[in-house]
């Protein structure tokens, strides 16, 4: 099975090498990669470029204008090819070099799973190694209840987006939250838990807000 992973750039070369190298380093080898930037002003795409080479043919990616975080990432869905669909944001990283290989066994064990999801770590801004909080997103739950899935550690089949459809642009602060609603709650796709921690997402940055916005 393929595994498609999207990162969505923006001014990122503060961090945007961690995150490269984090999924350089993933043992599932399947893995198509797709970076989806906004016209970055800082030399972000330059770092894209010199990373192209070690991705063996792996890389696709895109500079042009969007409209936010959610857009951009509907470009990389539409982009994608792989079976399963992921995210890792450009200032976040994949917490375990063997994260996707673990993801991908959960499909392969039962077929009929939807989506995948995990636990995640906030970690210090200028110090990924320190972890500040553990998320733990624990067993499925109603969502009235509180409960939902860390948004980067859901790993979702293709088909499931090409059914029910991808972000909603008219949540402008909250498409994250709507969409997993949506395919959950009122879709009722069929969800496997993995009570890992699979994210380090930094505290501070782009994305550790509650809604993960980056407009612009």
């Amino acid at each position: 099975m393929k595994f498609s992973l999207i990162t969505v750039t923006y001014n990122s070369a503060k961090t945007l090498r961690d995150t490269l190298d984090s999924v350089l380093l993933q043992t599932y080898q399947d893995i198509e990669y797709i970076v989806v930037d906004g016209l970055s002003k800082d030399n972000t795409v330059e770092i894209i470029k010199n990373y192209e080479s070690q991705f063996e043919d792996r890389l696709r990616w895109v500079s042009e204008k969007d409209c936010g975080l959610y857009d951009a990432m509907n470009k990389g869905f539409q982009m994608a090819t792989g079976d399963v669909i992921g995210i890792i944001n450009s200032d976040d990283l994949i917490a375990d070099a063997t994260a996707i290989e673990k993801v991908m066994k959960c499909f392969e064990i039962d077929s009929g799973i939807d989506a995948v999801y995990a636990d995640l770590y906030y970690v210090a801004q200028n110090d990924t190694s320190k972890i500040i909080r553990y998320w733990v997103s624990g067993k499925q739950r109603s969502f009235s209840k509180g409960w939902h899935p860390a948004h980067p550690t859901f790993y979702v089949k293709r088909g499931i987006y090409q059914k029910y459809g991808l972000f909603d642009l008219d949540f402008k602060f909250a498409a994250d939250f709507e969409l997993m609603l949506r395919f959950i709650e009122r879709e009722h796709i069929k969800l496997y838990y993995l009570s890992e921690p699979l994210v380090k997402m930094r505290l501070g940055g782009t994305t550790s807000t509650v809604s993960y916005t980056h407009l612009r």
